[in-house]
């Protein structure tokens, strides 16, 4: 049989075709293949061996699991640097991330002339609003300051001590007119500048007391240099110890020497050296260090800088050879600009008790006693009217008499020692031919420099003086400052003594209860400014609304009679608890009499501070019921403006009389 054309044609075309489609697909196969090997092998080399490839035609399939979604970005752009980018097909998963820590959440505030700006990262929680409110308000007088807000949020939980720390930081904020304050959670850390030394005393003092016990505070306050007038350095050397009654440097290399030479003189301790501006020459130091060793090797004696002016008293008994020697040597190797007066004491005679002398003596009361010696009547004039000004017109007794065979420079000499001595807190002046003396105890550690300046500048360089005075920290007002934590303690002290009581029903204070709020604002005079709620209770008996009412009247008329009393009450906050917060059982009249009653407590910087001292309370009495039970806020106002004045009067009534004496 005979095979027609047609099927040997037909048959010719499918066997062909039949090979066409193994070749292409043998040739897919080896293009898949290069492909998936070339893309493994990119992969292995970039460290993503976790990829997975696979080719079908033209497209290349990346799977797995990427640890991060950086490495599954990083692997796209392998594969698409071996195949055209737009065939890769991305099925790889990231592997799911653990808990992400939260971030450190900080606010940065910078205060200056121009308002408040703040950076930093925030909680999502935090009132933002109110937060920029109360920087706005921070100058407390009625104008807005311009504050600039570039803090971030972030949606995390808010860390412990985080509202403390705000808190603190607007309280801060506020007390510093130019200032960079840094916070985190429980840490607070200042930078800022003081006007003086004992201004940034104070400052600190301040900053730390009105700290929460739970922040971690620092404190970086700088104070410009002093400006030392004159520029003065006193040293003292006795039985072998050194000690310093002043001392200035320029810097701080020029402090370190003077100390060690001081050191290797006798003195024991640290010791302390103000830095300050003035130094008359910068060869300064050296001349200490000069004038020093020349006194130790006398064996002792006083060696007193004023500037240029340089005056060496030696021990009595001192070797005149010697003296001459060491005095001679030290004169012609100081500096230039240095003069030397260099004086050897005369063997000490019997004391003649006829000769004139002038004593001051001031009293830890503030009493002033005067008694000696004065040159003429208008001199007596003079030093009462002086010291009058300086020590109150009431505390000064003059029994000083006149002897005009006194020397001329003896009335400089009296009213330069009661300056001194008005540096003290409690001592004496003894005023001689020959030598000033000033004794006694003070509460300021600059007050035995700041009276060895003021007597070498007053009495010259050839001035004999002794100054013996004491520092006692007890006696120093801002060290003596009681905390906050003292000051309710002894409020709470007060009170445990005596009730503050009212009148039956009304929130009129009883009788005996102003005795009681007076030595309560006695105790507030000395603790500055403190967070205090004054928080009044009542029994269960009547409506509780009613009690809650009387309570709050109650608590506002507490607060009235302190503000009447000149306390500054613009930190306290008066609340109404009515019978809520019992302390004893209402079921008897004992335990009634002990839940009517006021307290004090400190109020922590989580405590809601929304109501104010001086504003109604939403939930408290009415107008009128307030009208009725409350002492009149007003009327208090007016007592205090009224004892203002009064003062005043006295005070001006006091300088006319002391220019009609003068």
């Amino acid at each position: 049989m005979r095979i027609s054309s047609a099927y040997v044609i037909a048959a010719a075309f499918a066997i062909g075709a039949l090979l066409s489609v193994i070749a292409a697909s043998v040739s897919v196969n080896v293009i898949e293949d290069s492909t998936e090997i070339g893309v493994r092998r990119s992969l292995d080399n970039n460290d993503l061996p976790w990829a997975e490839v696979r080719a079908n035609g033209l497209r290349v399939i990346l799977s797995g699991t990427a640890p991060s979604e950086a490495r599954r970005f990083k692997a796209q752009s392998v594969a698409g640097q071996i195949v055209d980018a737009a065939r890769v097909i991305d099925r790889m998963k990231v592997q799911p991330s653990l808990d992400i820590a939260p971030p450190r959440f900080s606010v940065e505030i910078l205060r200056n002339d121009t308002g408040v700006s703040l950076i930093g990262l925030i909680p999502r929680a935090t009132d933002r609003d109110a937060l920029l409110s109360r920087l706005r308000d921070i100058d407390g007088e009625g104008q807005e300051i311009e504050v600039s807000d570039f803090m971030e949020t972030a949606d995390h939980p808010v860390p412990d001590e985080w509202p403390e720390t705000i808190d603190y930081t607007i309280t801060a904020t506020a007390m510093l007119p130019r200032a960079k304050i840094s916070a985190t959670a429980g840490e607070v850390h200042i930078t800022t500048m003081a006007d003086s030394r004992e201004a940034r005393r104070e400052l600190q003092a301040e900053l730390s007391r009105r700290a929460p016990p739970e922040i971690e505070l620092a404190l970086d306050i700088s104070a410009p240099r002093p400006v030392i007038t004159p520029f003065t350095l006193r040293l003292v050397l006795q039985d072998g110890i050194a000690r310093f009654d002043a001392c200035s440097a320029d810097s701080e290399e020029a402090r370190e020497r003077i100390l060690a030479a001081a050191r290797k003189a006798g003195m024991e301790g640290a010791g302390a050296c103000t830095i300050g501006l003035g130094v008359p020459t910068p060869r300064w130091a050296e001349a200490v260090e000069m004038a020093i060793a020349a006194l130790d090797d006398l064996g002792g004696g006083v060696i007193t800088f004023a500037n240029a002016d340089i005056s060496l008293l030696a021990q009595r008994g001192t070797d005149p050879e010697r003296f001459d020697r060491v005095t001679g040597t030290l004169e012609n190797t100081l500096p230039e600009i240095f003069t030397l007066h260099a004086e050897l004491p005369e063997p000490e005679e019997e004391k003649d008790l006829s000769a004139p002398e002038f004593v001051a003596t001031l009293s830890p009361e503030g009493l002033l006693q005067l008694r000696g010696h004065l040159r003429t009547e208008r001199t007596r004039k003079t030093v009462d009217s002086f010291a009058k000004a300086r020590f109150g017109a009431g505390a000064v007794h003059m029994a000083a008499r006149v002897n005009d065979a006194l020397p001329a420079e003896w009335s400089v000499r009296v009213l330069t020692a009661l300056d001194a001595l008005a540096r003290l807190s409690n001592g004496a002046i003894t005023v001689t031919e020959n030598e000033v003396s000033v004794l006694g105890d003070t509460g300021s550690p600059d007050a035995k420099a700041d009276i060895a300046r003021l007597l070498a500048d007053k009495l010259g360089e050839k001035a004999r003086f002794e100054i013996d005075v004491t520092y006692i920290e007890k006696l120093d007002p801002v060290a003596q400052m009681p905390t906050p934590e003292e000051c309710i303690a002894d409020i709470n002290a007060v009170l445990a003594e005596n009730k503050i009581n009212f009148e039956p029903g009304s929130a009129t204070p009883d009788a005996e209860a102003a005795s009681v709020i007076s030595d309560i604002a006695d105790i507030l005079k000395d603790c500055g400014e403190v967070r205090l709620e004054i928080s009044g209770h009542t029994d269960s008996q009547g409506r509780a609304v009613m009690n809650e009412q009387l309570s709050q009247a109650r608590a506002q008329a507490v607060l009235n009679a302190l503000r009447a009393r000149r306390i500054l009450t613009g930190s306290f906050v008066a609340k109404g608890y009515g019978e809520d917060k019992p302390i004893a059982d209402n079921d008897t009249e004992e335990g009634r009499e002990a839940n009517r009653r006021i307290e004090f407590r400190l109020m922590r910087p989580e405590d809601d501070t929304s109501d104010s001292a001086g504003s109604d309370e939403t939930d408290g009495p009415t107008e009128q019921e307030a009208q009725d039970t409350a002492p009149d806020s007003d009327t208090a106002d007016d007592g205090a403006q009224s004892a203002d004045t009064e003062e005043t009067n006295d005070t001006q009534q006091e300088a006319d009389q002391q220019d009609e004496q003068d």
